[in-house]
């Protein structure tokens, strides 16, 4: 009992499996400024504290640990096995706050260098997520310690602090000890930390010498459907490829470890890359101080898990994944935002977006650049874009245009998003629950149902082949199953049985038919979806009247971005936004099917508390009497 009471734990009840991811972790990147600065990721620190370790991405140097337990003035190197080292507080993370951490002046603390690109992962004190222990050892076998996870122990690590020593790693899928901060191979038993509880860890040998500091980390392994962390292991085939590692859900943050043979540790997250395909991800090791990593070798992930792939052939690993966020958004401003902007032929960030977005669509406004708006996602990789105005196939960028910030995307020369002097809207959405997915998959050439992450069902689809010159394929709540629109056209609904195989989406999966514009054998694809999400979002359909009508989106303070298509008649898709102006008045807009310049001559739209108004004129024709008409609004 004694030595249940020697452990500092701490944590929450929490009557629900998993919780909000949001809510007890964040991969965040953000750019050193030598002075202070504050990172607003929105985790509890204050109040229920938890660990920093932040890493710089481009040079060589030391991961660094500072945990709410040993306090901010006190950090640890993964990659090494010094006892801790004292900063001088006040100049390097200065304090833990309600809403993430703020960071002081000391550069060589490896948190906060003037220009360097850096990357912290946050992890939240929460049961069934993670915990820190800390205990003074007695030299005991076997000696039990509590902690507060109150779940099965997915992973432990721990470490001396008050002097040198390695980083012992119990893990539930391994035979034996690993060290975080060497590339052995597992030990022929756990002899240091040898086994775990939901309420209790022991440990031995080097994790407990008598008189020596400590601290644990511990993370859970909840495989419930609302969990949001698991621990397990895989086996690669004679390529260095796995199977999928199914998890139930769509993860953001993988850490990796060969068990069977020495190899490095790997963490890959979805703010550097961590999508389709794998040489998007870029690779941090643990265990060494190097820079980020070949990018050639990684995973890919999957609303159902994830994939390894040109990892070592034949090799046993073991993993941690958390969940990507699945908190439902409470405003629209949380999940999209638009911004307008001129080009500057050469490298720029696009700032105030208000989220890491997770998609954008880049539109030229001057006709005399008719250049066609290229789609990019987080998934496919900021290198990677598709044309909605075309057929064309995944086409590359020369420099990363996507992805790179936490609040919106940086851009390079290219003329396809940055041209000297031309200017642009830029929509950028965010995938959420309720309100929008995006999938990437490969065809199969016969009838099969897509696994998605929308917890909604999908009320408006898009599809596109990445690597065939196909259509984009789409389908809306109201049509019939047999039916399909195309993006790049103008053309009225079609009966098309092949595209969807006749069968409505569910809350769980999409399907796609035999039709060569949606599933080609071995093609690859990427899938938009979007539902509708009370206050927020909203998937409907209008018949038209001929003169004027309110189109009530149940939204409070009106509709910020509306894309309307005609669907019995030809008709263009059609988008507004409260940027550009939904006024009173003539309202900007452009057409996603085509590069023609923006129209402001007309006043198609209106402003309305609960949704939207649409008015008819021969220049749109988007109220035509007996007309019907798909739309998507965001509030």
């Amino acid at each position: 009992m004694m030595d249940l009471l020697l452990a500092t734990s701490g944590g929450e009840a929490q009557a629900a499996s998993g919780g909000y991811v949001d809510d007890v972790f964040s991969a965040y990147t953000y750019t050193g400024n030598g002075s202070t600065q504050t990172i607003n990721n929105g985790v509890d620190l204050a109040g229920k504290g938890g660990l920093v370790w932040t890493r710089v991405r481009d040079r060589t140097d030391d991961h660094e640990f500072i945990d709410t337990v040993r306090g901010r003035a006190f950090s640890l190197e993964s990659n090494t096995a010094d006892a801790q080292a004292t900063s001088s507080v006040g100049t390097s993370l200065i304090a833990f706050n309600s809403n993430g951490y703020s960071l002081g002046t000391n550069g060589s603390a490896n948190v906060n260098e003037n220009g360097a690109p850096f990357i912290s992962w946050t992890f939240r004190r929460a049961p069934k997520f993670f915990d820190v222990v800390t205990y003074t050892g007695n030299g005991a076998s076997n000696r039990a310690l509590s902690h507060q996870l109150n779940a099965d122990v997915g992973m432990v690590m721990a470490k001396a602090t008050s002097t040198t020593g390695d980083w012992w790693v119990f893990h539930r899928s391994a035979t034996g000890d690993l060290v975080l901060n060497t590339t052995a191979a597992q030990t022929a038993s756990k002899a240091n930390i040898p086994s775990a509880t939901p309420s209790t860890f022991t440990v031995n040998g080097s994790a407990n010498t008598n008189g020596v500091q400590y601290v644990a980390y511990l993370f859970a392994h909840d495989p419930s459907a609302e969990g949001i962390i698991q621990c397990g292991s895989f086996t690669t085939d004679g390529n260095g490829v796995s199977t999928l590692v199914n998890l139930g859900w769509e993860p953001q943050y993988v850490l990796i470890k060969r068990t069977t043979a020495a190899n490095d540790w790997q963490i890959f997250d979805t703010m550097r890359g961590f999508g389709m395909p794998t040489y998007n991800a870029k690779t941090l090791y643990p265990n060494i101080a190097n820079a980020e990593g070949d990018p050639s070798v990684g995973a890919e992930p999957n609303p159902q898990g994830f994939k390894a792939n040109g990892l070592l052939a034949s090799s046993t690993y073991i993993y941690l994944a958390i969940r990507r966020p699945n908190k439902p958004p409470t405003s629209g401003t949380q999940v999209y935002n638009a911004i307008t902007r001129t080009g500057t032929g050469a490298a720029a960030t696009v700032t105030g977006v208000g989220f890491a977005p997770d998609m954008v669509q880049i539109q030229a406004r001057t006709g005399d650049v008719a250049l066609n708006p290229p789609l990019i996602d987080r998934l496919r990789g900021g290198l990677k874009f598709l044309v909605s105005t075309t057929t064309g196939v995944e086409q590359g960028l020369g420099v990363s245009a996507f992805g790179s910030t936490m609040d919106g995307m940086t851009l390079g020369g290219d003329n396809e998003t940055n041209r000297s002097t031309a200017t642009y809207i830029d929509h950028f959405f965010r995938r959420a629950k309720g309100f929008f997915d995006v999938v990437c998959d490969t065809g199969t050439g016969a009838t099969h149902g897509i696994i998605h992450g929308l917890s909604a069902t999908p009320e408006f689809v898009i599809r596109k082949s990445r690597s065939s010159a196909t259509q984009w394929e789409c389908w809306h709540s109201a049509l019939a199953a047999t039916e399909k629109l195309v993006l790049n056209s103008t053309a009225a609904k079609a009966t098309d049985a092949t595209a969807w195989n006749s069968t409505l989406p569910t809350s769980t999966q999409f399907t796609v038919g035999t039709g060569a514009n949606v599933n080609t054998n071995a093609a690859t694809y990427v899938t938009y979806l979007f539902a509708t999400l009370a206050g927020i979002s909203k998937v409907g359909s209008y018949t038209g009247n001929g003169t004027s009508q309110t189109i009530n989106c149940g939204f409070a303070t009106g509709a910020r971005f509306i894309l309307i298509k005609r669907t019995d008649a030809a008709g263009d898709w059609y988008v507004w936004d409260s940027v550009r102006g939904i006024i009173a008045a003539n309202d900007p807009h452009l057409s996603l099917n085509t590069t023609a310049a923006e129209v402001t001559t007309d006043d198609s739209v209106d402003p309305e508390a609960s949704g939207f108004i649409v008015n008819q004129n021969t220049a749109t024709n988007i109220n035509v009497t007996g007309g019907q008409y798909i739309f998507l609004a965001i509030a």
